[in-house]
């Protein structure tokens, strides 16, 4: 379990537009109550937050969890990141597994989600990415949506209407994923861009969450809770009250305050 950054009640960035985006986020962490070993990894460092679940058994998963999110790390404090940069970073990282200790001879793998601070044409979006069943929400006007599709088993049966997404949460396929980065194959994450805006709030987690807390459970804490620090904690405290069968990690982070070039930054609406 490797952790790069934490949390930042209070963070600006001046995108190469001149625009002034400015964020707070907290990212938290836990073994769970079934498991020996933390082989989730995180990074919560602007402009790049995500979260890795390691795969192949303790020194493995733990291992290529954290090449990932270092590898990501070495983008951060940048003023933006674009998908060649997280290309290039999930590629030197299945590299660094294959040199790596606790290796097996199947190899090591983790999934990997998150989202970094970029832009479209002239316009500051969030660069979505996904590997595995790591997700990503996006909370906007009360509403929670999914922006991420699970590369799995059972998303794919969803999908082909075979079952529902009630049956998939049980279904004893649940665990198994059909994209990974790691296990000397070429990583191959889904993008997606979208926009920034002010009053909105992300969560990034690693599925040992959403395996405890339907999608109504994740939004009643993301709703009722002011500060990241404290949705992160809920949510944390809530899955390990549900079982707490998995490891748990969650990066929430919150968009305070975008101001446009030129725009009078007086006539924003404080935070």
């Amino acid at each position: 379990m490797t952790q790069i950054g934490n949390g930042n009640t209070r963070h600006r960035v001046t995108l190469p537009d001149g625009t002034e985006v400015t964020l707070a986020w907290a990212a938290m962490t836990d073994t769970g109550l079934r498991r020996e070993v933390n082989e989730d990894s995180f990074i919560a460092q602007a402009p790049v937050f995500a979260v890795a679940d390691g795969m192949g058994g303790h020194a493995a998963g733990d291992f290529a969890s954290a090449a990932v999110v270092t590898r990501l790390a070495e983008h951060g404090g940048k003023q933006i990141v674009g998908t060649p940069d997280i290309d290039g970073a999930l590629r030197l990282a299945v590299q660094d597994m294959g040199r790596g200790a606790g290796v097996t001879d199947e190899g090591s793998g983790t999934t990997v989600t998150g989202a970094a601070l970029g832009s479209i044409g002239d316009e500051p979006a969030w660069i979505v990415f996904n590997i595995g069943d790591s997700r990503v929400y996006r909370l906007v006007g009360g509403v929670l949506e999914q922006l991420t599709v699970d590369h799995s088993i059972v998303q794919e049966l969803v999908d082909a209407g075979q079952i529902t997404r009630e049956e998939a949460d049980t279904h004893p396929h649940s665990n198994v994923i059909t994209r990974a980065v790691g296990f000397h194959e070429a990583p191959i994450p889904d993008y997606r861009a979208i926009a920034v805006e002010e009053g909105m709030r992300l969560l990034i987690c690693s599925d040992g969450l959403t395996k405890e807390l339907t999608s109504y459970g994740i939004r009643h804490f993301l709703v009722g809770s002011r500060r990241p620090e404290q949705a992160a904690r809920q949510l944390l405290d809530a899955a390990l009250g549900n079982g707490g069968r998995d490891n748990i990690t969650v990066v929430v982070v919150d968009v305070l305050r975008v101001v446009r070039p030129g725009a009078d930054a007086t006539t924003q609406p404080a935070h």
